[in-house]
């Protein structure tokens, strides 16, 4: 799929598929962890449903209303995604733990082996689908999307083995063990996929409260900055970026000295371009506004962050 809706779209119509099957699966078969599977998909779709309206408004410019745009939407439904994914996570954590101290729950695993190798084989065709994707869209809703479905094919997989020894076990004549082991599946998925959640809901509240990038970007951003004012005496550079979704917002704050030449002073507008085609080098979309003060008594804030010269 080469379009960020096309995408989307399908992701929202799997997770229904899958949360629907889990459900039917689940009242069959009485597995806890099949209904953790179930919950998570159909959660999942509510969400996706507001992902596509959103990967719709992020691409439109600002407005009157919204003067920065929509991109900060983008951090605000992924949060939202990881918020949902750690809570069904923790409750079927307790509810897992309750089961163990009552003595476990008795499951069909004939069905519920069915519905895990469905289910797995769906949540891996989900993510090649958005591993690919990617390819064609540099998206942040797809790349969580992507993040979703890996972690779903790891729990539907971690299912469909847990119930291949449930069969095990029952014809080895272990019996006693039976009842506990949908629990114990359920709190090792939940320990072992805890983290994604919490990382994904982490960095869309970063992006929200306007913290830097991390490094990555925004190192090469920095010396991009560098490289488009390399023969221009400065006496203060800093530059300031944040990176709500998929836009970054770059601020350079330019102090130059005042006994420039008038020439280098009023080609100001060119600096800019300069500057910003250096930036976009390494990234896009981006909105880079470049501010000139020519006066040594000028103060930059000191939240910015100081640029180097760097050579070419």
């Amino acid at each position: 799929m080469k379009t960020e809706s096309s995408t989307l779209a399908f992701s929202a119509f799997m997770a229904l598929l899958i949360g629907c099957a889990g459900i039917v699966a689940t009242l069959a078969s009485n597995s806890q962890a099949i209904l953790l599977d179930g919950l998570f998909n159909l959660i999942y779709f509510s969400v996706a449903l507001v992902t596509i309206k959103v990967s719709k408004l992020a691409s439109r410019p600002d407005s009157e209303s919204y003067p920065f745009g929509y991109s900060y939407f983008e951090s605000l439904v992924n949060l939202c995604k990881g918020l949902l994914i750690f809570g069904v996570s923790i409750f079927a954590l307790v509810d897992a733990v309750a089961a163990l101290l009552t003595g476990g729950r008795e499951i069909s695993a004939g069905l519920a082996v069915i519905y895990a190798l469905f289910a797995t084989a769906a949540c891996s065709l989900t993510a090649w689908v958005m591993q690919r994707s990617q390819r064609h869209v540099s998206s942040p809703l797809v790349a969580a999307d992507k993040l979703n479905w890996l972690v779903n094919s790891v729990i539907s997989g971690a299912v469909l083995v847990a119930f291949c020894l449930v069969m095990l076990f029952d014809r080895l004549g272990w019996r006693a063990v039976l009842p506990y082991i949908d629990s114990v599946l359920v709190i090792a998925v939940v320990v072992l996929c805890l983290g994604v959640p919490v990382r994904m809901a982490s960095q869309a509240l970063r992006e929200l409260l306007n913290k830097t990038p991390e490094e990555a970007v925004a190192e090469p951003v920095r010396q991009a900055v560098a490289r488009g004012l390399a023969d221009i005496d400065t006496l203060e550079v800093r530059v300031r970026m944040v990176r709500p979704g998929r836009l970054l917002y770059v601020i350079v704050h330019v102090v130059l000295p005042k006994d420039l030449p008038e020439a280098t002073l009023a080609n100001q507008d060119a600096l800019r371009q300069r500057i910003d085609e250096e930036v976009r080098r390494y990234y896009s979309p981006v909105v880079c506004d470049v501010v000139f003060t020519a006066d040594n008594r000028w103060a930059a804030p000191s939240c910015g962050l100081l640029v180097k010269k760097y050579s070419n």
